[in-house]
């Protein structure tokens, strides 16, 4: 398998509006993630997309928001990543033992 088909899924929970992003850490197995951007036409989906891209090391469209678009609760998909992978890179950054 290629790094291009590799994926892997998250679930995050987000704060938006808040004033400054951030990955948070580990609450309710969802990865909490702080953004900046208001909940208002997918401005703070975007935001999510482009700072888990950035804090993974991948291209921003690598990754995507696949489920719960108008909710806190989503679920994005990781392209690049295997789910051992994303798993290792969440120990490593410290938001999972």
């Amino acid at each position: 398998m290629t790094k291009a088909e590799r994926t892997a899924d998250l679930l995050v929970r987000v704060q938006p509006g808040a004033s400054r992003q951030r990955l948070v850490g580990m609450m309710d197995g969802a990865l909490k993630i702080a953004v900046s951007a208001p909940p208002e036409k997918g401005k703070a989906n975007k935001a999510v997309e482009k700072l888990l891209a950035s804090e993974f090391g991948l291209a921003s469209g690598a990754v995507s928001v696949i489920a719960g678009e108008t909710s806190r609760r989503k679920r994005v998909r990781i392209r690049g990543l295997d789910q051992a992978e994303l798993e290792a890179l969440l120990v490593r950054k410290g938001f999972v033992e």
